[in-house]
């Protein structure tokens, strides 16, 4: 079994900065895309940022030039740097990773974890 724990959100000032972190862990062979999206009320979830184990990253729009994402491969973390946050970040933000696990019926295989997220609120 594969767990994604996510941490380091909170309730932050606009302008002000925030880290989260999400740490894999279980039966893990390899991490390969990690994630962060978020959902806001009567929103979709939207991707914010993503970086592959080559660590190439990606970015949504609205948060370019204000977050930054990295990923420690030796613990299997991913971080998001959030800085001159706006109000409009307010959101429960998830991590999300395409992962090869191993399993003694299945052997290798890919599948998809989700963390449970962590509430991000940027007000005055």
């Amino acid at each position: 079994q594969v767990q994604l724990v996510e941490s380091g959100g909170g309730l932050v000032q606009p302008g002000g900065s925030l880290r989260l972190s999400c740490a894999a862990s279980g039966s893990i062979f390899s991490v390969n895309t990690m994630d962060w999206y978020r959902q806001s009320p009567g929103k979709q979830r939207e991707l914010v940022a993503a970086i592959t184990g080559g660590g190439s990253t990606n970015y949504a729009d609205p948060v370019k030039g204000r977050f930054t994402i990295s990923r420690d491969n030796a613990k299997n973390t991913v971080y998001l740097q959030m800085n001159s946050l706006k109000s409009e970040d307010t959101a429960v933000y998830y991590c999300h990773s395409d992962l090869y696990v191993t399993d003694h019926d299945k052997g290798i295989h890919l599948i998809s974890a989700w963390g449970q997220g962590t509430q991000v609120t940027v007000s005055s």
